[in-house]
């Protein structure tokens, strides 16, 4: 049974505590750490856990733990995750994997020269509807694919989140907030990514807060909130790419890959499910698909549990740091590419690992 030990019980963490106590049988959640240590206790009573500790060193240096599981805020990731490897200790960290590219290069090199796994969300494209879009295209459902489109619109998190400050700050933004689900579900469909070109924008320098308990209160806007550009593929597709927290819509936009012989809808990659919607050259509309694999619901810590089973097993996990740092590097590629008016080359490579297989036990992975 591997170990985890949590660090930050905030608004993330109640998913987290569900699934590791409740729904993946081959974790153990043992530690709890928070700097508001009723946050830790609350949560420790309500899920049975054994231990709360003062601070993360005193969590990192519990011999007991394998994983540390990283739930801070953006910008608090690299600290984090650095003194846990520092410490010996594997991590898998919310996204992203750090706030600036060159965090995130630092932590790889950490994890290398101690040989420790270090990955983290989102793992959605773990979910049966990434997964099952994955088998459609690699199993040539839509021919070779030769483009994609994927747009998250919204008006921004000060309506309802009840601290939504953090969004608009250092790592913040639609780009690093909601990029990951986008990026790293594309990257699982259709490879790594060669060059982006984009342009980024802050379209308002203050943000009101309507939500409560802070509402009425500014936030000054210190990161882009408006991105859209075009991502060149390896295989040679193109793919579109828009994030903002700037535009009022009432609905999410679509996300679509395109191939030679028809068209894929794919659910939201903020979720693990969701409907699939096949349009193929021979027919005149669109038909929905059936799920093909587990993990439909909201499954969040699935990556993590795919990394206890890597370790158990030897193999490499499937949501590892070449793909956390790939995509932090699109991620950050779009505001370099706006900034000098000119295409980024990617440096880091990717790979896709294997897919997701079937075990008779929901809970248990292969």
């Amino acid at each position: 049974m591997i170990k985890i030990g949590m660090v930050g019980v905030g608004d993330i963490s109640g998913i987290y505590l569900k699934n590791l106590t409740q729904l993946f049988k081959e974790v153990e959640l043992v530690a709890l750490c928070d700097l508001v240590k009723e946050k830790a206790e609350k949560a420790s009573a309500e899920y049975h856990i054994p231990k709360i500790y003062d601070t993360m060193h005193e969590l990192f240096a519990d011999e007991e733990i394998d994983i540390v599981l990283n739930l801070t805020r953006p910008y608090e990731h690299f600290l984090v995750s650095s003194e846990a490897l520092k410490a010996g200790k594997h991590v898998y960290s919310e996204k992203p994997l750090a706030a600036t590219l060159e965090e995130g290069l630092e932590l790889v090199k950490l994890a290398k020269e101690n040989n420790l796994f270090l990955g983290g969300a989102p793992d959605t494209f773990l979910g049966a509807g990434i997964q099952t879009c994955r088998r459609l295209i690699d199993s040539g459902f839509i021919g070779r694919p030769i483009g994609a489109a994927a747009f998250m619109i919204c008006r921004g998190h000060e309506s309802w989140h009840p601290d939504p400050e953090f969004y608009y700050k250092h790592g913040g933004g639609p780009m690093m907030d909601m990029g990951p689900y986008y990026l790293t579900a594309l990257t699982n469909l259709l490879g790594g990514i060669h060059s982006v070109t984009g342009v980024a924008r802050t379209s308002f320098e203050q943000r009101v807060i309507t939500s409560k308990p802070k509402a009425g209160e500014v936030i000054q806007v210190e990161v882009p909130t408006y991105t859209t550009g075009i991502l060149e593929f390896d295989s040679g597709a193109v793919g579109t790419l828009f994030t903002t927290f700037d535009v009022h819509s009432n609905s999410q936009a679509r996300f679509e890959i395109y191939g030679s012989e028809g068209t894929l809808l794919v659910p939201d990659p903020n979720t693990f499910g969701g409907p699939i919607y096949l349009l193929r050259q021979e027919e005149k509309e669109y038909r929905e698909l059936p799920l093909m694999f587990d993990y439909g619901e909201n499954s969040r810590g699935l990556g993590l549990a795919d990394m206890a089973k890597a370790i158990e097993t030897g193999r490499t996990p499937r949501a590892g740091y070449p793909q956390t740092l790939h995509v932090l590097e699109a991620m950050s590629a779009f505001e370099t590419s706006s900034r000098n008016r000119a295409a980024v080359n990617l440096v880091s490579k990717f790979e896709r690992e294997k897919p997701m297989e079937a075990y008779p036990v929901t809970g248990m992975l292969l």
